[in-house]
């Protein structure tokens, strides 16, 4: 399934910049960066619900957020793109 996860974390001490690093670098290992703070990972729900809950631990939930949209597996037909950065085929080849 593609889930669309976003976040808004608070920047403004270290400790805040180091959690926003920490929560990218948890959402790079299970997804495509798609814009500053959004991510879309094609996970299945298990990897969905690890992912949720190392995040939940990452985050102060006093003054961080996230928001996690749950698209499926029929997700193709749910997003349009328009603009700059081309798309990408979440389920296609990856090369590194």
């Amino acid at each position: 399934m593609l889930v669309l996860i976003t976040y808004d974390v608070n920047t403004e001490d270290a400790a805040g910049r180091k959690r926003l690093r920490h929560v990218a670098k948890l959402c790079v290992n299970y997804g495509q960066r798609v814009q500053n703070s959004v991510f879309e990972c094609l996970v299945d729900p298990s990897q969905c619900r690890l992912l949720q809950v190392k995040l939940l631990e990452a985050i102060d939930p006093e003054k961080d957020s996230l928001r996690f949209y749950y698209l499926g597996d029929r997700y193709q037909s749910r997003i349009e793109h328009f603009g700059a950065k081309p798309t990408y085929e979440p389920e296609g080849l990856l090369l590194v």
